[in-house]
């Protein structure tokens, strides 16, 4: 089935606490070729790293026709120098699709008003990369597991205030 992504079609809503096991599922099946090619799935650690890290006040639930067809977390950043965004799942059935690029394109626009840089971990050799890279992200370290990328935000071109009439 070839789905168009408009904004009808699919919605961002808030995590809720009682999402973690739908999600923790949803990350061991997006996750685990990646992992088990890099030696390092393990069917219960894939689930309870997200466990342990979820927060839903930072995650956005991304649903297709009302059912979860992803996720993605968006927090401030640990130094206080913009956001790191995790999590971004999206339901294998939906992938390749432009969903995850419209999706995307959405955080980086909210990020881009607040003119906060984006920085993001990605495993060595997955798809997401390139996902990444075409939405402006560039490496900033990288060991044989992980790639470390940031995207700053970009500058919007303001108009000049304009001073009130008769001053």
């Amino acid at each position: 089935m070839d789905f168009v992504y408009g904004e009808t079609d699919w919605s961002l809503r808030p995590g809720r606490a009682e999402d973690v096991e739908a999600i923790a599922d949803l990350r061991a099946e997006v996750m685990r070729e990646d992992l088990v090619r890099l030696g390092r799935y393990d069917e219960h650690r894939v689930r309870q790293r997200l466990r342990d890290g979820f927060s839903p006040a930072h995650t956005s639930v991304i649903e297709l026709d009302g059912a979860l067809a992803g996720c993605v977390t968006m927090r401030p950043s640990g130094d206080g120098e913009g956001l790191y965004l995790e999590h971004f799942y999206l339901d294998p059935a939906v992938q390749g699709r432009g969903l995850g690029t419209t999706v995307l394109r959405e955080l980086l626009d909210r990020a881009d008003e607040a003119g906060a840089p984006v920085r993001l971990q990605v495993l060595q050799g997955s798809a997401a990369r390139g996902l990444y890279e075409r939405a402006g992200f560039a490496v900033e370290a990288e060991d044989p597991v992980d790639v470390w990328m940031v995207r700053e935000a970009a500058r919007t071109v303001r108009s000049p205030r304009r001073p009130a009439a008769g001053r």
